[in-house]
């Protein structure tokens, strides 16, 4: 990191770049053609890359590559060479999402800095500090944390705070995000999100229909705007302002970049109390895009009806003679903008010193900051008419074309009646100025240290096969009786899953068990010969952390066989806490490839769950042998900061269950968990691999779980014994025309 406070700007294109770059961003985060979460932005290839990290370093502004995407494990095998060119053109850090990416980087690059992206779900000091110990240099901040947290973070762990401060808010926790997944096969994990927060809903109570029409879309957050609030945000230990923006146009980032730059200039240099945003600026941002209006983002509130966009989704969504004006300012305004930040780049101050006479070689001198050249020419010629004056190399000289160059101070020492040809004057200049680029470029340039092919190799196809072959062998000589597990959201049904001695395992989530409730649930698992085990919540902020906290004597008592984890700071909370005890991971906690396997593994994970997103083809190859897979359940689309009831209905701080309805009647439910405040919006259709009994046995994964959330008693009791009598006993499932989804077992994500 160069700067001690960076402005961090998008680039979704080297046009973008070139943008923020003259507008005074420090440093930018851009794609490169694979692995990056915006796959439809307009990312440059391997050459246009390299280039535009050059370009980048020549205006003193660092370049994040982003790698913020889950990779399967073939990806992870060409990750290395994919790398190497941009690393050694002096790429300044990579931003990642994927554990298995980060310590593969680690190891492959151990001196390119690592950013774990927002995409991680970074939600206070206990995850940070996990990924310092891990060797990331940086995190981006969760968008939902609120200052206190933010500080928190930054008085407890030694590690560089990244936070967005401008542009469209995802309602979802991101990395969290299955809806787009699940609902059409392009993943928000691969970059591909459809964006189905921004459609419009139906909040429904049975057949009640709870919202207005005028207020429909209900999951469609406004954008952020913080420039009133920047000094808040750096006090609070922000050290690098994110703008988010990679698909929207370069005069967007430019104009966004100018506005922030101007802004935290003012605030570096005159302090908080001085500190004012005209009307004219901020007017200027919601002209650049605003989706009705902005909002200050999570930082002061937790949620709320104020964040929301409830009547428009996009920009310029209104009719009539206000928007026409509206549109033809804007228009004027990108043309301003064009002209200062698009149409030219900006040059950089150098410093020279020319001399010349007829006893010595011809000398010219330039200087960058710390990087110094000289070029020789030939002795001057005696002038044999008029001699040339100072001004006459002064004229000659400075003309820096386009170079990245300007002359800030140039020295002419000339000795003698001297006369130089305007050809060598052009050729010292040129070659001067060129020199000078290269010299100060290769600064920033590495040279590998280790191979590009990993040390620890990863398992070839061939030495695979024949496990696949094993397996499939040993289901056909005799059926291996699965080990079920049974996740439960109301500890009341226990009573339907003890009846069943195929069940080895009870889990129960903490969003709706009682604390004082798990040694007496624990007693009578183990009655009944099975294991319990606490499901932690699904997003573990400062609020359910102090819950915990509250409870850790009660729950070290209470005989829990293991606790399963579903986020970085539940992981890095409990290796604080001194609570020895097995740990599993659910599947949010992604292991989309054997580097991730091993990398959870060697943080004492007993068990992993299969990703969600994988199909059979890419399971297989990943290995399942010592993994869980979910076979029933309504899978959470989403875990939300924004509560829907609360914006409808208000807040009444009692859990209900809603359903959020399509444009097509699908009915997803809503469910809001106030103990830690915050929603899940479950799948419309439970999965169910009841009918795909033969390929999840050719799989072979270690346990099957099935996760009851919204079912009744009768209903557990049910799909229970179905999954009992299939799978267990090897009996032929009746298979119902609709009502269910397979997931990605088919299908997969690209």
């Amino acid at each position: 990191m160069r700067h001690q406070t960076e402005l961090l700007a998008p680039a979704g294109s080297f046009d973008s770049l070139r943008a923020a770059v003259n507008a005074g961003a420090d440093a930018v985060y851009i794609g490169g053609s694979r692995f990056g979460a915006r796959a439809y932005a307009d990312n440059p290839d391997e050459k246009g890359l390299c280039e535009a990290i050059r370009f980048a370093h020549l205006h003193d502004c660092d370049l994040y590559l982003t790698v913020n995407t889950l990779l399967k494990d073939e990806e992870l095998e060409e990750l290395g060479s994919y790398l190497k060119p941009y690393y050694e053109s002096g790429l300044d850090g990579v931003i990642v999402q994927d554990l298995g990416v980060f310590s593969y980087l680690r190891e492959v690059f151990p001196d390119l800095p690592l950013h774990a992206s927002t995409q991680m779900t970074v939600l206070g000091a206990d995850g940070a500090a996990f990924l310092k110990e891990q060797g990331a240099a940086r995190v981006v901040t969760a968008r939902e944390l609120s200052l206190q947290e933010i500080r928190r973070i930054h008085e407890t762990v030694d590690i560089e705070i990244e936070s967005f401060v401008h542009g469209a808010l995802c309602y979802c926790y991101s990395g969290q995000c299955l809806f787009s997944s699940i609902l059409g096969g392009r993943s928000g994990n691969r970059g591909r999100c459809a964006q189905p927060c921004r459609l419009p809903y139906q909040w429904k109570d049975g057949k009640r229909v709870l919202n207005s029409p005028a207020e429909s879309y209900l999951l469609s957050p406004k954008d952020m705007c913080t420039i009133e609030i920047l000094p808040e945000i750096l006090e609070a230990g922000v050290c690098s302002l994110k703008i988010e923006g990679r698909m929207k146009r370069p005069e967007y980032t430019a104009g966004v970049v100018s506005i922030y730059r101007k802004y935290l200039d003012w605030y570096l240099e005159y302090g908080k109390e001085k500190y004012r945003v005209a009307k004219q600026d901020y007017a200027e941002l919601q002209a650049l895009y605003n989706r009705g209006g902005f909002s200050r983002g999570y930082y002061q509130v937790h949620n709320g009806k104020e964040l929301m966009s409830l009547s428009r989704s996009g920009h310029f969504e209104e009719k009539g003679r206000q928007a026409v004006r509206e549109k033809q300012e804007y228009e004027a305004l990108l043309e301003r903008i064009q002209e200062e930040y698009l149409k030219k780049d900006k040059k950089e101050k150098i410093q020279g010193i020319f001399r010349i006479s007829i006893d010595s070689p011809t000398e010219f001198t330039v200087r960058y900051q710390d990087t110094e050249v000289c070029v020789t020419g030939d002795k001057a010629q005696k002038a044999q008419k008029r001699p040339m004056a100072r001004e006459d190399f002064l004229k000659q000289l400075k003309k820096t074309g386009d170079t990245p160059f300007e002359f800030d101070a140039l020295e002419i020492e000339v000795e003698g009646e001297v006369f130089c040809p305007v050809g060598e004057l052009n050729r010292i200049r040129r070659e001067a100025l060129e020199k000078l680029q290269e010299a100060y470029l290769q600064k920033g340039c590495r040279s590998m240290r280790v191979s590009a092919e990993k040390k620890k190799a990863f398992l070839s196809r061939e030495e695979e096969s024949p496990k696949a072959e094993e397996m499939e062998r040993e289901a056909a000589e005799g059926r291996k009786q699965p080990i079920l597990r049974v996740q439960l959201d109301n500890p009341a049904l226990l009573q339907e899953v003890l009846a069943f001695p195929e069940v080895k395992s009870v889990y129960f989530t903490s969003e709706q068990t009682e604390p004082e409730q798990l040694g007496s649930l624990a007693a009578a698992c183990h009655k009944a010969g099975k294991e319990c085990v606490l499901v932690l919540p699904s997003v573990f902020r400062l609020k359910a952390r102090t819950y915990f906290q509250e409870h850790l004597e009660l729950l070290k008592g209470a005989g829990l066989d293991a606790v399963m984890v579903r986020d970085l700071d539940e992981l890095g909370f409990l290796k604080k806490s001194g609570w020895e005890i097995p740990v599993l991971g659910d599947h949010s906690l992604y292991s989309w490839n054997r580097e991730a396997r091993g990398f959870w593994k060697s943080q004492g994970l007993v068990r992993d769950t299969l990703p969600l997103e994988l199909n059979a083809r890419d399971l297989r190859k990943r290995g399942c042998g010592e993994s869980e897979m979910i076979v029933y359940g309504y899978l959470p689309l989403m875990t939300t900061a924004g509560c829907v009831h609360r914006n409808v209905e208000g807040c009444d701080r009692k859990t209900v269950r809603r359903v959020l309805a399509d444009r097509y009647q699908k009915e997803f439910p809503v469910v809001n968990y106030c103990r830690y405040c915050y929603n899940i919006i479950y799948n419309c259709e439970p999965l169910s691999l009841l009918y795909s009994r033969e390929e999840v046995e050719r799989l072979a994964p270690e346990s099957l779980r099935l996760c009851f959330t919204l079912e009744n008693r009768e209903q557990v009791r049910r799909i229970l014994s179905e999954f009992v009598r299939v799978y267990c006993f090897g009996e032929e499932a009746e298979k119902p025309a609709s009502g269910y989804t397979k997931g990605h077992l088919k299908r997969g994500v690209r």
